[in-house]
């Protein structure tokens, strides 16, 4: 209880700061009005808790759009808000006058934000391919190497909807993969704009078998999701073992992130496994590498970080995981971690992009 009103104390100071930045730069363009100063701090509380109203408003595309708007702009305005803060206190040793300081500087957090805002979403909604190639020095039956595809985050939904669907499907076919896998984050915590949109229906028209684990965003509470994935044209693995014609051992896990969800040991799922033959691992969050090399998995394939996202976070990951985003080897383990195809909160990639990632694996004769 604390812990909460702790934060809605600092998310209010923050909203705060940021508002009397605005007031104060606003003021010189238009004047000092007191009506207008009502409304702008309305419309900021209006804004700043637009994420909290969408959850009473079900259904509400506006509101989660506003909402992502505005914490897009919250982080950008948090950022860069304290450095301009700097500057105009510094020009106290220079010719310019504050007042002209704040107004211009003013200007050019505005065209900031307008580059921010495009050049992320530039970079959320146009996924490039990143390519891999890997080796697995065991054996398969028939054909010698496999052109894999992996989409992770997809977060589909309001803000990631069908077109984003529909280029994800285009870009699966057009690689022509022979398996194609989604370690999680396939929706983005309401199942219902997923089925509503029609979603299913465009991820059945991949043209390969898709598998698939959940993530910690695979979530709503009284919906099968097991089965709307399935009917979507997946195999989802939650914390199961499914065996391929030529050899290879698939494992889906459940997502550590569920605290209402008991998973397996890793080690009790490999019991049964044929660890002469490569041993896939659909792990939403890149975590517990030693314990999969110590069972003998070969390859992991995880998602979950977006690589940070929104630049500068993206040093944060790299501080919390091992691998936060691309490829590590260790010992007779591979993993492959992806920035993910979708995004979180607020449509926008900053130092990251979407993308799927293809990867020509090879095995030994």
């Amino acid at each position: 209880m604390w812990f909460i009103l702790g934060i809605i104390l600092i998310y209010n100071m923050l909203l705060f700061y940021l508002g009397w930045n605005g007031w104060k730069w606003l003021k010189i363009i238009i004047g000092d009005k007191k009506q207008v100063k009502y409304v702008f701090w309305l419309i900021l509380v209006l804004f700043g808790y637009s994420f909290v109203f969408g959850r009473f408003v079900e259904d509400s595309e506006v509101l989660t759009w506003i909402g992502a708007i505005w914490l897009g702009a919250f982080y950008f305005l948090l950022i860069v808000l304290p450095l301009i803060n700097l500057l105009i206190y510094l020009t106290k040793f220079t010719p310019l006058s504050k007042h002209t300081a704040i107004k211009w500087f003013g200007h050019a957090v505005l065209i900031g934000m307008v580059a921010f805002f495009a050049f992320g979403i530039y970079n959320a909604y146009t996924p490039v391919i990143k390519n891999y190639q890997i080796h697995i020095a065991k054996p398969v039956k028939g054909k010698q190497s496999l052109n894999i595809v992996m989409a992770s985050d997809m977060h589909l939904g309001t803000l990631a909807g069908v077109k984003h669907a529909e280029n994800l499907v285009q870009h699966i076919n057009e690689m022509e993969p022979d398996l194609v896998f989604f370690p999680g984050d396939i929706i983005d915590d309401d199942v219902k704009p997923y089925i509503d949109e029609g979603i299913p229906d465009i991820i059945k028209q991949i043209k390969a078998p898709v598998y698939a684990s959940f993530g910690n965003h695979d979530r709503d509470e009284g919906v099968d999701l097991k089965k709307v994935f399935n009917e979507s044209g997946m195999k989802l693995l939650a914390d199961e073992t499914f065996v391929l014609e030529n050899g290879i051992t698939l494992i889906g896990r459940k997502d550590r992130g569920y605290q209402d969800v008991t998973r397996a040991e890793l080690s009790d799922l490999m019991k049964q496994v044929d660890l002469t033959k490569p041993v896939f691992l659909l792990e939403h969050q890149p975590y517990d590498f030693d314990i999969a090399l110590k069972n003998g998995v070969d390859l992991i394939l995880s998602g979950h970080t977006h690589r940070g996202q929104i630049a500068p976070m993206n040093l944060i990951t790299s501080m919390i995981y091992e691998n936060d985003w691309g490829y590590l080897k260790k010992g007779n383990l591979q993993s492959i971690v992806s920035s993910g195809y979708g995004f979180w909160g607020t449509p926008i990639r900053i130092g990251t992009r979407s993308e799927i990632v293809q990867l020509k694996v090879t095995f030994n004769p």
